[in-house]
This record gives structure tokens, sequence and C-alpha cells, in this order.
């Protein structure tokens, strides 16, 4: 074979470098003016400003848009349910019932329909309680029987979907479904909204679960559907959760933080419900005296106290919005022959005004639920109550010389397990029952 010589294996790299040199040969000023120019011209054939702030022409813009037959499954309107029969089964507090109401609301927009009887529904909706142990006690029996209902179910009817709703999903939730095989759904207090995509996870055999806490969920833009047509009366949730963090009370874990829904949206509510007969209203809260609408910025900020004289939080006080007298002020004058009532408040959210306004307005019933929980200072403190005996009799008795025509003064009493109790703990507990 023929050796190669360097000289043709160095060819091409000279012919490189001799055009690289070429190039590198022509002045600096001029390339620099061939880029100017080059971006001139480009500056002249493109948009300049008025492209962009003159209005497009009326004629221009198409009237109508043709829809894509191909449209993705997640933009169309979802199908009703085949098996779209539910049935609701409430129990605790008023806030559960008006729960109820919000989760019918939304099902019912999802093509669901309502029913009373457990036997033929396709859906059956437990509305629970985590206060207290026999409430929980209660749902896990029932629970057995609805077990037994979808095992004997006829195939023709369809299968039977069970879910668990409220506070006791949000508590026990993977005790829940881990224990009981027979529940398909379950739904935190702020997951109502995902209810028709549970129940649609749920046809499908499996299990679904959404028992995420929200700090902003209130539910103001579903109004509620009342579950009795001749009931008088009605619940209005102004308020969700608590910051309170009592040592014994479960609340801020099952419903939250406190956030509360807006003024306008109360009202609406409130308006709707004087439009079909209702005559009485009952603010609900889990703290309901709390309740603090910053959702504009035109309330002002404030560093005035609103807590009774000798209380107080664990959490720093919160400035500025439309604190409870400002709405009970609004609600009450809404429709003046409606009764107005509200619980469940905390004693240290009794500020004057809103003493004063109860007294004013004769359609605020005189009466107030004050819950006293102890009538031990050392138990009150055990408790995280923010208070003293001493200053729970001084605001009963600021109380009734604010409202002289008070009915009636009802007080709670919680039995806290704290090690050991001393006479003068049961003496102090006794003498707190004569408050009344």
């Amino acid at each position: 074979m023929e050796p190669v010589k360097l000289s043709r294996l160095l060819r091409p790299a000279r012919l490189w470098l001799s055009s690289r040199s070429l190039c590198c040969s022509l002045p600096h000023a001029q390339r620099a003016a061939s880029r100017k120019e080059e971006l001139s011209s480009r500056l002249a054939t493109g948009p300049n400003l008025k492209d962009f702030v003159n209005p497009v022409p009326a004629s221009s813009v198409p009237t109508s848009i043709e829809e894509d037959d191909d449209a993705p499954h997640y933009i169309t309107e979802s199908p009703s349910p085949a098996y779209n029969k539910v049935y609701f089964e409430t129990y605790g507090c008023q806030m559960n019932v008006n729960d109820t109401e919000i989760a019918w609301s939304i099902l019912q927009k999802g093509g669901y329909v309502r029913i009373d009887s457990a036997t033929e529904a396709d859906v059956i909706l437990l509305v629970t309680c985590s206060i207290r142990e026999k409430a929980e006690q209660t749902i896990w029996n029932r629970l057995k029987q609805l077990g037994n209902m979808k095992r004997k179910r006829c195939k023709s009817q369809g299968p039977l979907r069970i879910g668990i709703l409220g506070c006791m999903a949000e508590r026990l939730k993977e005790e829940i479904l881990q224990r009981e095989k027979m529940v398909d759904i379950l739904a935190g207090p702020d997951a109502y909204r995902d209810l028709p995509r549970l129940l649609s996870v749920a046809e499908t055999g499996q299990q679904a679960a959404n028992v995420l806490l929200s700090l902003d969920e209130t539910y103001a833009d579903v109004m509620p559907v009342q579950t009795s047509s001749n009931s008088v009366s009605s619940f209005v949730s102004i308020m969700r959760g608590c910051n309170n963090m009592c040592t014994y009370c479960i609340v801020p874990f099952t419903r939250g933080r406190e956030r509360s829904r807006p003024v306008h949206s109360i009202l609406e509510e409130v308006k709707m419900l004087s439009s079909q007969g209702i005559k009485e209203v009952t603010l609900l809260g889990q703290n309901v005296n709390s309740y603090l609408d910053t959702s504009s910025l035109q309330f002002p900020t404030t560093n005035a106290s609103h807590l009774s004289r000798g209380f107080s939080t664990i959490y720093k006080p919160r400035e500025g919005g439309l604190r409870f007298v400002d709405l009970l002020d609004q609600v009450s004058s809404v429709d003046p022959e409606m009764r107005i009532r509200f619980t469940s408040p905390h004693p240290k959210d009794f500020p004057d005004e809103v003493l004063h306004l109860i007294r004013e307005r004769h359609n605020i019933c005189k009466q107030i639920h004050i819950p006293a929980q102890s009538g031990s200072d050392r138990v009150l403190e055990a408790m995280r109550r923010g208070y003293t005996r001493g200053a729970y009799l001084d605001l009963v008795q600021n109380i009734r010389e604010h409202i002289p025509g008070l009915l009636h003064l009802p007080v709670m009493f919680v039995c806290l397990e704290i090690d050991p109790y001393t006479t003068n703990d049961y003496t102090d507990l006794g003498d707190a029952y004569n408050i009344q």
C-alpha cells in the first residue's frame, strides 16, 4: 500500500483556515454596519406600536366558534350517573344539617335525585360527627347494618355505594377504609365539591377519598337546598373551623382553621329564605361570634380590641374587616319580621357593641348560649379556655345589665380528666351551676 503523504492530510485544514482568515479580514465597523442594516429592515417591515394599541375591528372578530367533534373528554359535559338515587343520614350538630344541604345542592347539579328510603337508594351518605365517642359508635353500628344491606342487595338494583362525610371521615379516614371494606367514599368537611368525582371513581369498584382541609373553603357560592319543605326555620352557615385549640376539643383537627363567608353571600341567602317564607334563621359557626370578613379592601384596619373584658386568646388578634356585630346588624335588617339566632359562640367574643345590638333589635332573639365548660380556674387553664371563673361571671353580669329582658342564659360544662381533681375543683364546679 502506497504511504499517504502528510501534505494531503493537512490540505483540508489549510483550506478551512484560509476561508476563516478571509472572513475575519473584513473590518469590524463594516460587520457592525451590516448587522445594523439588517435589524433596521426587520423593524421597518414588522408590527409597530399602533398594532398593539388600536382596537381590533369588529368585522375581523369571528362571530362564532366552530365546535370540535373530537373535544377531549375532560372538557365535555359529564353525563348523568347511571345509578343516581341518593339517600342522606345526618348525625350530630346543626352544622352537619347545613353540610347536608350543601352536599345535596352539589349532587343535585351533578344529576342525582334525592329519595327518602335507604333500601331504594343507589348511594347512601352518612354525614357524621366526631365530637363524642358515642356519636362515632353509632356510626360504626350503622355501617354494619349497611354492610349487610349491601351484601344482600339484588343484582337487578345495581351496586350500592356507601359514603362517610364530615368529621368522622376527617378523623378516622385510614381506620374506616381498612376496617369497613363496604365503604366506597370518604369526604371531609371541605371536600363536598369533589363528591361527584368521588362517586364516579366508586362506580369503577375502587375506594375514593378526599379529606384535605382548606384555608379558604366556605362554600360561599353554593346555595344550600332546604331538606324540609315544611319548615319555617333554617340554618345559615357564616363561618367554618376554629382557632381556639382547646385541649379537649377535636374541632380544629376535623374542621380546620377559622375562615368566614363573605357578608354579601350570607345576605343573599337570608333574602332568599325570607322570600320563601322562612320566619327564623340561625347563624351557624363553630365559633360563630368570632366572624371576620376580610374579603374586601374597603374594610378599614383597626387596632381596637374586640374581646370580652378579662378574656384572652392563644393566637394573635386579627385586625380589620367586618366583624360579627356588623354582620348581625345587616342580617337583622333584611326582614324585620324574621327572628335571628346564632350558635355556637365563645364567651371571649362578646364585646359590648354586640350586646347593645341584641338589646336594640327586636327580631334578634333574647337568648344567648355561653359555654362555661368549668367553674374551676385550674381546670379552665388545663382546658386552655383563656379566661377564669371570675371573668366568666363578670361577663354573665354584664350581659344581664345590657339585656334586661334576657329570657334564657343556657350554659354548658365539660368534664375534663385532670389528675387529680381537688375538693375545690368540685366545689367551684358546683357553684358555677348557680349562675343561671
